[in-house]
């Protein structure tokens, strides 16, 4: 098997309105699907983000365990952290970079509570 990226991404929220509206505004994602408890956005590489709220068309096994966090590649990550400081997202944590490699992350909150994060890696094209 190899893994070339994240085609999927689900997650669990009490909010979807909220959240959806992060990541439209904020990180410029499109929406392909948009209801009361759930939205679908594709990513430009083609894979896919999914937003389940509590009367989501999830199945009761999916999110049993945990809400699932997943990290977002930017290319500048140093400006995508900015425009979550302007649009008043919580950064948590520090920005951690690895000085050999360049690859860099940062954890934010979104507007749930979830976390999330911004990723950078040099190595990606």
């Amino acid at each position: 098997m190899r893994v070339k990226g994240v085609a999927w991404v689900g997650v669990k929220t009490t909010s979807v309105k909220v959240s959806a509206q992060l990541f439209e505004q904020v990180l410029g994602l499109r929406a392909i699907r948009r209801d009361r408890s759930f939205a679908a956005f594709r990513l430009p590489d083609g894979g896919a983000l999914e937003l389940f709220g509590p009367e989501g068309p999830d199945g009761p096994e999916q999110f049993r365990a945990n809400k699932v966090a997943v990290g977002f590649l930017v290319e500048d990550i140093d400006a995508a952290c900015q425009e979550l400081r302007s649009a008043d997202v919580e950064l948590v944590g520090q920005l951690h970079r690895d000085p050999r490699t360049g690859y860099a992350w940062q954890h934010f909150r979104g507007p749930d509570g979830v976390l999330y994060e911004l990723t950078y890696d040099p190595t990606h094209p």
